[in-house]
């Protein structure tokens, strides 16, 4: 059994892996005053529920964007289960080439993202991740890791609003009945849902187009993916599981 730990700014998703199969996971609010006990007494709750051990866990893989929480689930590997975990980063062997101009800032997550996306559909191809940034990672037909886009989340752009804005309600992200809204909770609602839905389309076409491209697939992944992303034109497909998928590919690869 394979533990996958994806920490992101929100939520940290944990999985399971038997071999290639994703025998079950679960989601944590991304607390940064979680102890690595706490984390533990979480996860074997869970464990419990589909009757799974810690001692059928062989190995851990663990891709963060919280720095605070990268060591609570590597010291929970660690005390709780004896495994030195492999961590996410551009120093290890991804079976990408990372032409950022500082390969260690790309996100863990992304990384994850292009190498899952890139091993199942090839190239080129355009990862969408709807989670706390909406992120578009751009990866070529050679398997070159060519640079991305990154913007407010859904969540951020509803609480911006509301924040910079006295008589602006908090409004839950979901589509109005119409584009144009009758009210303000509606026209906000129009704001960020079809806002989301239009950037979304006009930058895969900015992308293909400043990559040359005849054609490119994309994929949209992350928790708000699915809502989307069946709105847009050029989604091809939604992946929800798509960066655990690219963890357990990066671990097979490095792991002795």
């Amino acid at each position: 059994m394979l533990l996958v730990i994806d920490v992101g700014n929100t939520e940290t998703v944990l999985g399971l892996y038997r071999e290639k199969a994703l025998i079950s996971h679960w989601r944590m609010s991304s607390k940064v005053q979680r102890t690595s006990d706490e984390c533990w007494i979480l996860l074997k709750m869970w464990m419990d529920q589909v009757s799974e051990s810690g001692a059928s866990i062989r190995g851990v893989v663990i891709a963060s964007v919280v720095p605070s929480l990268t060591s609570v689930f590597s010291d929970m590997a660690h005390r709780h289960l004896g495994i030195e975990p492999l961590m996410i980063g551009a120093d290890i062997d991804t079976g990408l080439v990372l032409l950022y101009d500082s390969p260690g800032t790309v996100g863990a997550d992304r990384i994850c993202n292009a190498v899952a996306g890139y091993h199942r559909f090839g190239g080129p191809l355009i990862v969408v991740d709807f989670g706390t940034a909406t992120t578009f990672d751009i990866i070529t037909e050679k398997g070159e890791y060519a640079g991305g886009v990154i913007s407010l989340g859904l969540r951020g752009t509803a609480y911006e609003l509301h924040r910079l804005a006295a008589k602006l309600p908090h409004v839950g992200l979901v589509f109005p009945p119409s584009v144009i809204g009758r009210n303000t909770e509606d026209s906000m609602r129009s704001g960020i849902m079809w806002g989301a839905v239009a950037m979304v389309d006009n930058m895969i076409q900015y992308i293909q187009n400043e990559m040359k491209w005849k054609r490119v697939q994309t994929v949209a992944t992350g928790g708000a993916a699915a809502c989307v992303a069946e709105r847009t034109k050029r989604v091809n497909r939604v992946e929800p599981d798509l960066t655990l998928e690219g963890m357990r590919l990066i671990y097979d690869r490095n792991r002795s």
